[in-house]
Parts: C-alpha cells; sequence; structure tokens
C-alpha cells in the first residue's frame, strides 16, 4: 500500500498516473475519501465494485473539477442542475441527470442516470483538474471503505480496510464528515434522494421552490440502503428519555456498551461514553470518526441518542437510522 501526503509536490502527479493506469486512488473530499478511478475506464471501474464487495447495480458518483466536464457525462444539464450547481459548486451536492449514452456505464451501475459531483477539498480539485489535463473528464468514487461499512474520514481509516496495491493521497481529515446530498435535477422539480450537510432548507432556496420526496421509480444512487454505515458493534438509536432510562436500568448490566449522546448526562455511563456535539455540522464532522472509534476501543453494542428534529440534522439523522438499520 502506498500513502503520499498530499503535500508532497510529486504525489499528485503519481496518482494521477495511477489512475491513468486503471488502478484505485483514494482522495480526501470535503465529506469522506473517496476510492477513484477514472470514469471513462469501465474495468478499471470494476475493480471498485470488487475492493469494495459492492454490488455492480449500486451506481457511483462521479466527481468533475466543473460544470463544464460534468455536461459530458449528461445528456442534457437542466436548469434545475444549473441553479443547484451555481449555488453549491465545489461543495457537498451531488446532481443526477440523464446520462449521455455509452459514457460512464459502469460508473452507473446499469442506470441511465448519472450522479455529479464537484468538491471542494483542495486535494481533490488538484487531483481531478490535473486529471482532466491528462484526458480523464471525471473520476468515480464512491467513499473509500467496504460496502455498507462506516465510512472513511482519514487516511487512516482508509488503509485499515484495503490491501496491499491502493494508492492513497492523505490530505488530513475531512472537514464535513458525511457524504454528499443527492438531487434528481432531471425535470423541472428537484426530488432529494439523499441528505447531506447541505439542508434541504438551503437546497430549496437554491433551488427556488421545496424538494420532493424519493418515489417509486427514482433511480438508484450510492447510500440509500436501508442498513448502511454500519460498525461492527450494533447500532440502537433512540429518544433521549429511552436512552436516559435504559442508562438509570440496564447500563452496568450490559458489557461493552458505548453510549454517544447530545443531551443525556454520562455520569456512569461507562468508559465507552461520549458526547455528541449539539452542533449539527461538528455532530456530522465526527460522526463517523466516534463510530469506528468505539469500533477500535472494543465496544459490543452503542446506544446513540436519536438527533433533535430539523432539516439541519437530516444528514446526521440519516446516517445514524442506517447504521441502525440491522
Amino acid at each position: 500500500m502506498t500513502v503520499r501526503s498530499a503535500q508532497d509536490p510529486t504525489a499528485l502527479d503519481e496518482a494521477v498516473h495511477a489512475l491513468l493506469a486503471g488502478r484505485l486512488v483514494a482522495f480526501p473530499t470535503e465529506t469522506v475519501y473517496g476510492l477513484g478511478a477514472r470514469a471513462d475506464d469501465d474495468a478499471a471501474v470494476g475493480r471498485i465494485f470488487a475492493e469494495k464487495g459492492r454490488p455492480a447495480e449500486h451506481p457511483l458518483i462521479v466527481h468533475v473539477p466543473s460544470l463544464d466536464l460534468a455536461r459530458g457525462f449528461a445528456s442534457r444539464v437542466t436548469p434545475l442542475a444549473e441553479a443547484l450547481a451555481a449555488a453549491f459548486w465545489p461543495g457537498p451536492v451531488s446532481l443526477v441527470l440523464n446520462r449521455r449514452p455509452g459514457v460512464a456505464t459502469a460508473a452507473a451501475g446499469g442506470e441511465s442516470t448519472i450522479a455529479l459531483r464537484c468538491p471542494a477539498h483542495p486535494v481533490a480539485r488538484a487531483l481531478l483538474e490535473r486529471a482532466a489535463l491528462a484526458g480523464m473528464a471525471g473520476v468515480a468514487a464512491p467513499s473509500a471503505n467496504r460496502f455498507g461499512r462506516v465510512s472513511p474520514t482519514t487516511a487512516a481509516h482508509v488503509a485499515s480496510e484495503f490491501g496491499p496495491d491502493l494508492f492513497i493521497l492523505d490530505g488530513g481529515a475531512c472537514p464535513v464528515g458525511i457524504e454528499s446530498a443527492i438531487v434528481d435535477c432531471r425535470g423541472s422539480a428537484p426530488v432529494l434522494l439523499r441528505p447531506g450537510s447541505v439542508s434541504s432548507q438551503r437546497l430549496a432556496e437554491a433551488a427556488g421552490q421545496a424538494l420532493a420526496a424519493p418515489s417509486l421509480g427514482q433511480p438508484r444512487v450510492s447510500g440509500s440502503l436501508a442498513s448502511h454505515y454500519a460498525p461492527d458493534a450494533p447500532v440502537r438509536l433512540m429518544p433521549a428519555a429511552l436512552l436516559r432510562q435504559s442508562l438509570q436500568v440496564a447500563a452496568a448490566a450490559v458489557p461493552g456498551l458505548a453510549v454517544y449522546s447530545r443531551t443525556v448526562p454520562l455520569a456512569g455511563a461507562g468508559p465507552l461514553a461520549r458526547a455528541m456535539p449539539g452542533d449539527p455540522a461538528a455532530a456530522a464532522h465526527e460522526l463517523f470518526a466516534a463510530l469506528r472509534d468505539f469500533d477500535a476501543r472494543g465496544a459490543r453494542l452503542i446506544w446513540v441518542e436519536e438527533p433533535p428534529d430539523g432539516s439541519d440534522w437530516d444528514g446526521v439523522r440519516d446516517r445514524l437510522r442506517r447504521a441502525a438499520a440491522t
């Protein structure tokens, strides 16, 4: 395994050469680390699915350095997509559009659509810009972890999951910490397919209309399975009142119990108790790292307080509900 600091002046060129050769490259984005392959090389993209153990029909997001290069993957960039890209690109919002026929077939996972994102992380942007100069319009990249498991927010998280052939660009900890929001922009009305750190309220303001919930017939997208983002230890998501009562009654009798709570006092909850930040952005930033830390410290069961209502918490709430859906 090759782990190179993104501060090394030769690391980005080596990463681009690896992508050109059909190898996989893990790289930081502002959300989580991605496991990337050149999007126009179906054989290389196939290695992502094989390495992750990911079903081939579960689509990937294609990362691009600009809206102009995104146009090469979409049959049409709608006015809605133009508006959201103007508001949030570069940034943690992915846009679903109808795919240009014959382009990024493997990355699309059998869908006639394609999810596109322009990340804001400086390392991701530099990598994508250099890749574009080398003839790669985009890099297909899901999160750099085994399928269904907790997403990685540091290079060390990535290195703990994969074998010796992977090239990892180490750009430090990801500042956002949960994956991008995904919005279906094919028509005139936006549909939120996955919440993220950008709230539905902000997305609606940029779109000029409220976002609709997914319905039957929506395209498959990354992170949409009922069970996902799961640590090794089972997660139980509880309202604050139930968590408080459970700690009073049974905490001492549950071996290896980890507790992650925003409002419930943790005195007497045991050595694996940890306070969840009260700010949604801070909670998103540390969520996956906290779940991974519980596993590393030997947790056998994780009790988590449900996040509060409100669109700012939608991304954190979504990830926790999927982590608990076992």
